[in-house]
């Protein structure tokens, strides 16, 4: 059996987990060749991986050993001449709290370049200042790395090669999805609901769409969050369902609840005990009693909705105390019926988006979210000679409050 060694070749997947004011967060990467002999790695999960072997847990240390600390001096006041609203139409609006934009699109700013992607945050606003955070959005936090070590094997060669910072490549991302210092991202000014097309939703998903939106390995990945939280005998809402749940196959439910806007697609599943045909945004109102569901789960469709708060609202509603509200989504979407906010956000800000759904509606608490990004995409999916990287999934969840027994 192969043990690791300074010329091993493995296959790991990272885990990140960090804690915010408001929630709990779990980032994910699967790092198919992690080469030993050229890498750049923390000291600390280099020299714990030495002679262990596939199957392995590996402390990695804490994620600072990756990240440049957090300094002061790289929290500072610009000008608002130097905030770039030519650069493109998400910046069009100017500057709002809390959001990330490129670097490239500031202006006289020594060691920015104009096409500099590394995202800064706005963190104040006066009346000709904008106060940016230079930092990494990681660094106001403590978070712990670990790794499984999933296959051991050699490198072949002494000559060529690409070397990875995965100190880079795993922390691109974590951090955006929490609010600044407890306080809410704008992210509802300027109309952030708009759609391209505003046309009768019924009228656009008339046509059954049988697909999945995303390759199976993503699937996967989602069938494995649903499974961690939901036990056979629940009550289970598919919230804007179509021809799948994703439901694990071994979980027996008591009921499974479709509500969608296609009829024929909801037919196809064979996981949906019922189903209801309902437009959420002509009425936010879900067709169901109080207390109705122990779950709810909702997959690659939350960019749809035009009001989140409300639909959140009704969620809590109908979920038993103690209930659990899942969003799960990736990278892809419909263009035309995808609300604005969603599109101009980095991806792990979509995170915060919808974390804020949660929070404004003020009847979730426990709050999580999740990345898993990295893994590898199935030989047979189409989208296999563009890119080999399967779709990222990016999950929200949180749980209505427990009844507190009274004597």
């Amino acid at each position: 059996m192969s043990i690791i060694d300074s010329r091993s070749v493995v296959t790991v997947e990272f885990t990140v987990r960090w804690q915010s004011v408001h929630a709990s967060h779990t980032e994910q990467y699967y790092a198919k060749r992690v080469n030993f002999w050229r890498d750049l790695l923390p000291p600390i999960f280099r020299e714990n991986c030495m002679g262990k072997e596939a199957g392995t847990t590996i402390f990695a240390g804490n994620a600072d050993e990756f990240l440049p600390p957090y300094t002061p001096e790289k929290e500072f006041d610009i000008s608002f001449e130097q905030f770039d609203v030519r650069y493109d139409e998400a910046v069009s609006r100017g500057p709002r709290f809390g959001r990330f934009y490129p670097k490239g699109l500031l202006r006289g700013i020594p060691g920015v370049f104009r096409g500099n992607p590394e995202p800064f945050r706005c963190v104040g606003l006066a009346e000709k200042e904008i106060m940016v955070d230079f930092n990494h959005p990681l660094s106001h936090y403590s978070a712990q790395l670990s790794a499984v070590i999933e296959s051991v094997g050699s490198k072949q060669g002494d000559v060529g090669g690409q070397c990875t910072d995965w100190g880079e490549v795993l922390l691109q991302g974590p951090g955006m999805q929490a609010r600044r210092r407890g306080f809410a991202t704008d992210f509802f000014s300027d109309s952030p609901f708009r759609r391209d097309d505003e046309s009768d939703d019924a009228v656009f998903y008339r046509v059954p769409r049988l697909v999945t939106h995303i390759d199976d390995e993503a699937v996967g990945v989602i069938r494995a969050i649903y499974g961690s939280h939901v036990r056979s005998g629940m009550r289970v809402l598919d919230l804007m369902s179509s021809f799948r749940s994703h439901i694990p196959e071994d979980v027996r439910l008591q009921a499974l609840e479709g509500l969608g806007l296609n009829g024929e697609e909801m037919e196809k599943n064979p996981q949906l005990t019922g189903f209801v045909i309902h437009d959420l945004n002509r009425d936010h109102r879900l067709p169901f009693r109080d207390r109705s569901f122990d779950a709810v789960i909702c997959t690659v469709s939350v960019e749809y909705l035009v009001k989140p708060f409300e639909v959140f609202a009704e969620v809590a509603r109908v979920l038993e105390p103690g209930g659990i509200f899942i969003v799960t989504f990736s990278n892809r979407w419909f263009p035309p019926k995808t609300i604005r906010v969603w599109r101009e956000l980095h991806e792990f800000e979509r995170m915060g988006l919808v974390l804020e759904y949660f929070q404004q509606t003020g009847q979730f608490q426990d709050l999580h979210t999740y990345s898993s990004r990295g893994r590898p995409r199935p030989f047979h999916d189409k989208y296999f000679l563009e890119t080999q990287q399967s779709d990222p999934v990016y999950a929200v969840w949180g749980r209505t409050p427990k009844e507190v027994a009274t004597s």
